[in-house]
């Protein structure tokens, strides 16, 4: 019989978890671009780059709010959300 501990392993629930925070990452870029394109919004190559590469799934969860209010793209890299102006 296969010795499945790993598994149930630390290091195992590290590794998903990595996964979890990688994939939370990845939709919150792709909503941020699809939701900028459905408003008709233009989005520079550099303000895409700056989306795409970004990892942190926080920092990515503020731009994808501020998105929903923004005017221009450059917009949702601010301090502040557009309505707080």
């Amino acid at each position: 019989m296969a010795d499945l501990s790993f598994y149930i392993s630390p290091l195992s629930e590290e590794i998903r978890e990595e996964g979890r925070v990688e994939g939370r990452a990845q939709g919150r870029t792709e909503a941020i671009l699809l939701i900028l394109g459905a408003r008709g919004i233009d989005v520079t190559e550099a303000t895409r780059e700056k989306v795409t590469t970004c990892r942190d799934p926080e920092l990515l969860r503020q731009w994808l709010t501020r998105t929903v209010l923004a005017t221009t793209a450059e917009e949702i890299f601010g301090e502040e959300a557009p309505a707080d102006r």
